[in-house]
């Protein structure tokens, strides 16, 4: 009976319970900042001389995302489609973690991005895109004519 009633691992089930419930209520920071749980899930860094940026977005067709920088705003746009059977009185889905349908992320960038440095690409289920930053002005000598 104890079997049918709890989970196999019941402390596992409750650290899962705990974190959603952490996640939900508490405002704080996470690994995906304030897009938790947003698709497609990204890791944006930089280097003195980019900004990368990857979004992790398995299944879509790269066509059909679309990518725009705009005042120091980089959106990224797209639809991923359903893999589920149609619907209809002889089938059930039981499950379904994986998102589906239109999505839009929008990440604020530095003043110092060139929007003509910018370059994007898409492999294996991932979209790679990387934006160079301005050569700062150096100090040079003039030569008077």
């Amino acid at each position: 009976m104890y079997r049918a009633i709890f989970p196999r691992n019941l402390f596992a089930e409750l650290d899962r319970l705990h974190r959603e419930m952490q996640q939900t209520y508490e405002p704080g920071s996470s690994i995906r900042g304030l897009g938790r749980g947003a698709f497609p899930a990204l890791n944006v860094g930089g280097t003195p001389q980019s900004v990368e940026l990857y979004a992790f977005s398995p299944g879509i067709d790269p066509a059909k995302v679309e990518v725009h920088l705009e005042q120091g705003v980089l959106t990224i746009a797209g639809e991923r489609p359903s893999d589920l059977p149609a619907q209809d009185e002889k089938t059930a889905v039981h499950i379904n973690e994986r998102f589906s349908g239109r999505f839009r992320r929008v990440v604020s960038l530095p003043d110092d991005i060139d929007p003509n440095g910018v370059s994007a690409e898409y492999r294996d289920g991932v979209l790679h895109i990387s934006l160079q930053r301005r050569q700062p002005a150096q100090p040079r000598r003039i030569t008077i004519q």
